[in-house]
């Protein structure tokens, strides 16, 4: 990709990261670990743009499907939709988590323009993303699914379950992202219920395998490509740092739902300027 593309998902990826970071310290609560760590992931997918899609136009017949299965790291996919077009900016100002806004604490399809399904169930989202791609191509239609998930969530047997399946039924219209943060609310992953190796479990069902660094443009963008483009079902497995850009947070294993300060809000704003 040109350099001077990858500028332009930087400054809009900035330009959300900031957003969610007053989103989040105005509603003093949230989850601001896997809202910064699946940031960049959510930028390109909208703004290289990766889908196809019309804010104008959100039922659009042709529109590839994204379901965020980890529906707890919504604010930024909150943010990524008002820049994306789909509703106004301001209504990003002062109503995360409060009712009748739309910007619950989990999305809710029919609440806002651009929510494909209604997350907060844990597990669920790649089964709802088989059964779309299924009836997709039950209709001759090539539109695109994708499906993005938490690490934590590969510890659900229902999550195992649909990969099973995807295989069985070689869904190759369907993509799965695995934000792998390394972190859950019980803290690391691997503590909990350990994980690796991920990359070979779902080459084990049949999986082609893509591993990138999920805050470099260049690999989410050429990974993004060569998935829509395979004829199997693919998981891409995107390392990334929980609250990212975030002063003081960066990286610790105990940011799944942490408390943002009003330092650590104003030295973050600060870092930016």
């Amino acid at each position: 990709m040109k350099q001077t593309g990858i500028k332009r998902l930087e400054k809009i990826a900035k330009k959300i990261r900031l957003d969610t970071l007053k989103m989040l310290y105005e509603a003093e609560t949230g989850h601001l670990g896997g809202a910064m760590s699946s940031l960049e992931l959510l930028t390109a997918l909208y703004f290289y743009p990766i889908l196809k899609f019309n804010p104008k136009k959100p039922d659009w017949e042709n529109r590839d499907y994204f379901l965020l299965s980890h529906g707890h790291v919504c604010p930024s996919f909150y943010a990524v939709l008002a820049h994306a077009g789909f509703f106004p900016l301001s209504k990003l100002k002062n109503n995360l988590f409060k009712l009748d806004t739309g910007l619950e604490g989990h999305p809710i399809k029919g609440s806002l323009s651009g929510i494909e399904i209604s997350s907060g169930s844990l597990g669920m989202g790649l089964s709802v993303g088989l059964g779309i791609a299924l009836g997709l191509r039950m209709k001759k239609r090539d539109n695109k699914v994708v499906v993005m998930m938490s690490d934590g969530e590969q510890q659900e047997g229902s999550t195992w379950e649909a990969v099973m399946a995807v295989n069985h039924y070689q869904v190759a219209n369907l993509i799965a992202i695995i934000d792998r943060n390394g972190i859950q609310i019980a803290g690391n992953t691997e503590k909990n219920i350990k994980l690796e190796p991920l990359d070979k479990k779902y080459q084990s069902f049949g999986w082609e395998v893509i591993k990138i660094d999920g805050h470099d443009f260049n690999q989410i963008i050429s990974a993004f490509e060569k998935a829509m483009q395979n004829k199997k079902p693919t998981v891409i497995i995107a390392k990334t740092i929980p609250a990212k850009g975030v002063y003081s947070l960066e990286g610790r294993e105990d940011t799944h739902h942490p408390l943002l300060t009003e330092e650590i809000y104003k030295k973050t704003l600060n870092s930016y300027s």
